[in-house]
């Protein structure tokens, strides 16, 4: 039996792709083993999203064919939609493969064994409108399940390449996702969560057809028996108006946890971003969800050090999430990006500047975060439980509340893949990060 070994960079699009391909190598007698050990195939599913994504791409290709030189090395995804003329010269890579043709990679790796000569399958992807359907039926080790029913961007805000690899916005058919959530439910799957590349555009390119919004297919997947917990993943603050929060207020399976992308709180830098909203606007929408739920998580991206980002503009982005108060904040310093319009904008920032910004954030962050967490002490809560883990030397059951809390529990009792209800009672002392908790009450 031929072994394969996976190595994913990225976002959790590509996670889910990556399972969709082991999936497929597996019903074709692929053995998958860690990328560690040696294997006949290796396949790095790539990221491009940074400068610094591209080198850890590249290196990783160049790792997989230095431990086994025999090895078919198979470059996928971003990287290699962004960089097709290098990838097609680097020694290490003997296939490549891009955005949207994912889903026949057994067939691509079949052809090249009777050929052996570098595959080279890059289309336009500027120019595609059919969405890649690549679902996943089993995965592994997870209690949640990440689902993708969305790819491409329309955006193109002025630091980011996605657009430029990931092509416009298509969108997955409803009947497709309901049909991977029965699944999943039927496996024993809770919580699913969904994701794309920019998720809020969902059904943005089907207009007139009976699902052609996120909104309608949330609340069929709502239907789905045995799930129990739907989380949303990364959105656009624009989508969040009354009318959006009002219907999904009234679904109880979808989880009180929204990480809206604010990128930065200054409308300045909003503006050089080529974001599409001004700082009130992300105001107003936290304002409707906490007129809607009682003590949302409200979670966020921001990146300090934009070009030409001044002193006075980064405060503003301080002032601003102290007034959100959010409960995570995603930092990231701005990191140039060859092809992107804010690469050859004027005021590039030194690193030491982008570093002390990125800290004093942090420190923020790190307050807020605390403080939210430190609400739900003394409540009681409902915890999916993922795993057994030791944290500072002790064996605890960890899982997350609907708003992803993490929560430690010791109990001699196996709970895992399981919805509790119990007591938050404090901070883990191992782990300031964590709540531990009381149990009270049978599996829900």
């Amino acid at each position: 039996m031929k072994k394969a070994a996976f190595h994913n960079l990225g976002c959790k699009v590509n996670a889910y792709e990556t399972e969709s391909m082991q999936q497929r190598l597996e019903e074709n007698g692929y053995e998958i083993v860690p990328f560690t050990e040696k294997a006949d195939v290796y396949i790095i599913n790539t990221c491009t999203v940074t400068n610094i994504a591209d080198r850890k791409s590249r290196q990783m290709l160049h790792r997989a064919k230095k431990k086994n030189p025999q090895a078919i090395v198979i470059a996928v995804g971003c990287y290699v939609q962004a960089s097709e003329e290098e990838c097609k010269k680097d020694p290490a890579i003997d296939i490549i493969i891009g955005n949207n043709k994912k889903q026949d990679i057994v067939e691509i790796l079949q052809e090249f064994e009777k050929e052996k000569t570098v595959i080279d399958t890059i289309i336009d992807i500027n120019h595609t409108c059919e969405y890649e359907d690549i679902p996943v039926t089993r995965i592994k080790n997870h209690t949640r399940a990440y689902i993708k029913v969305q790819d491409g961007c329309n955006q193109f805000c002025t630091y980011c390449i996605i657009p430029y690899t990931r092509g416009r916005v298509r969108s997955r058919k409803a009947e497709s996702v309901k049909e991977e959530v029965i699944a999943l439910a039927k496996a024993g799957f809770q919580e699913i969560v969904l994701t794309g590349i920019h998720l809020s555009s969902y059904g943005i390119d089907r207009k007139g057809e009976e699902t052609d919004s996120l909104l309608k297919l949330i609340v069929e997947l709502h239907a789905v028996p045995g799930i129990k917990r739907i989380r949303l993943g990364s959105l656009e603050p624009n989508i969040i108006t009354e009318g959006f929060v009002r219907t999904i207020s009234c679904l109880p399976k979808v989880c009180p946890h929204f990480h809206l992308s604010l990128q930065s709180g200054s409308d300045s830098v909003l503006k050089r971003m080529n974001r599409h909203y001004q700082s009130k606007d992300y105001e107003n929408g936290c304002k409707i969800l906490r007129a809607y739920y009682q003590n949302p998580a409200i979670t966020t991206d921001i990146i300090v050090g934009f070009p030409g980002e001044t002193e006075d503009e980064f405060k503003e982005t301080i002032d601003f999430a102290k007034k959100i108060a959010f409960f995570e904040i995603h930092v990231f310093k701005y990191s140039k990006r060859k092809g992107t319009r804010a690469a050859a904008m004027a005021g590039q920032l030194l690193e030491g500047i982008k570093a002390g910004r990125s800290q004093r954030l942090l420190a923020v962050e790190e307050k807020l975060s605390r403080e939210y967490r430190q609400g739900f002490i003394g409540k009681k809560v409902e915890i999916l439980i993922e795993e057994t883990t030791e944290i500072g030397g002790v064996l605890y059951q960890v899982g997350h509340t609907c708003e992803y809390i993490r929560v430690a529990i010791q109990t001699a009792e196996d709970l895992s893949g399981r919805i509790i209800v119990a007591e938050l009672a404090g901070f883990l002392p191992e782990d300031q990060t964590v709540l531990y908790a009381v149990f009270t009450e049978a599996s829900v």
